[in-house]
């Protein structure tokens, strides 16, 4: 039988969120219904409340998120009632071409669950990122589910379920970061905070974070950071070549997803050095490079989906990190909120006050 549970959406384009009551069907096959235990507040929530993902509203916001699987649909084998799991909004199918190839972090046919949520009047909801978290319970494809150590803490471990994952996989993942590289992140929020971290944890001996928030600097240097730099009171390019020797960094993290960020991390960088985008731009933006510059500088530019990360092999690997201390996803957490308390957490965002909230149910 369906179950009527709390949850947050979006009813209109940049109208405020609500807490409505939300209709959860019973799992079908290759489903299952988890029991939220946290759900952290993304920016990508607030781009779909305000229509910048696309404009399929009703919404149900949330993502980033951990629980407790309270039933599955036949068929599924890889989680059992009462698994501890971190969400994540790329199931891979295994079949796709990407998948084919062996690089299943790229399939491009990942899987959502076929049901809908609904509100009680019928009216079908369109899940955040396939997933829909803010709410006490919520249908997900079972493969959107990986189970986790359960001794983790929720509002922590769940956050691996987008931006800080997006931020540590762009620096291990998609850059190549290792032992004794120098590594630049442009952008100190939730997810260039994960590439700092992620650049530490890989072995970089010099990591340069580059924000215009003194706040979001300190914040950085407590994941690892070794330098900051104020790109108010400096020209980036040239402060990140003056403390590489002159030469620019091995890896240039731009999660900001600007074209003028975007030019810094690609001046900013050594011959041959790699620039990895993870920031996500709007559909207006664009960049002009020269074309010389690009083949004679070499190296690689590159974009970052999701930190390249496959859920069942670096979700648990991170939260074993975390668990024996060598990743601190509690200094992610900047306070933890009730249900309703979402629309407020959006306008933290907008002054910087908060590198992430996260909702606790």
């Amino acid at each position: 039988m369906s179950q009527r549970v709390r949850g947050v959406i979006a009813r209109e384009k940049g109208k405020p969120v609500e807490v409505a009551t939300i209709v959860v069907p019973d799992p079908g096959p290759g489903e299952a219904v988890v029991r939220v235990q946290s759900c952290g507040v993304c920016h990508t929530d607030l781009h779909y409340r305000e229509g910048g993902i696309n404009d399929d509203f009703p919404f149900l916001l949330g993502h980033e998120a951990a629980g407790v699987v309270e039933a599955v649909g036949d068929g599924v084998t890889d989680v059992a009632p009462g698994d501890f799991v971190v969400l994540n909004w790329r199931a891979v199918c295994g079949t796709c071409r990407a998948c084919a190839k062996g690089k299943p972090w790229y399939c491009f046919d990942t899987h959502n669950a076929k049901q809908r949520m609904t509100l009680e009047d019928g009216t079908e909801l369109a899940p955040a990122l396939g997933i829909g978290a803010f709410v006490e319970k919520t249908l997900v494809h079972a493969g959107q589910c990986t189970k986790v150590d359960p001794q983790a803490r929720p509002a922590a471990v769940g956050l691996l379920g987008c931006g800080v994952m997006a931020g540590l996989g762009a620096a291990i993942n998609t850059g190549g970061v290792t032992r004794g590289d120098a590594v630049a992140v442009i952008g100190c929020g939730g997810v260039g905070d994960g590439a700092v971290a992620g650049a530490a944890l890989a072995g970089a001996t010099t990591i340069i974070a580059v924000d215009t928030d003194d706040r979001k600097l300190e914040w950085a240097r407590g994941f690892g950071a070794t330098h900051t730099v104020n790109a108010r009171e400096h020209d980036v390019v040239a402060r990140v070549r003056e403390l590489t020797g002159g030469f620019g960094a091995d890896v240039v993290i731009e999660a900001v997803g600007r074209p003028e960020t975007y030019e810094q991390a690609f001046y900013a960088r050594d011959l041959a050095g790699t620039v990895v985008l993870v920031g996500v731009p709007t559909p207006e933006m664009r960049i002009e490079l020269p074309l010389l510059e690009i083949f004679g500088r070499g190296g690689a530019l590159k974009s970052s989906w999701y930190g390249d990360c496959l859920p069942s092999r670096d979700f648990p690997m991170l939260t074993e990190l975390y668990r024996q201390g060598r990743l601190d996803l509690d200094a992610f957490v900047t306070e933890e909120i009730p249900l309703d308390g979402v629309e407020q957490a959006f306008a933290k965002m907008h002054t910087g006050d908060v590198l992430r909230s996260v909702v606790v149910l």
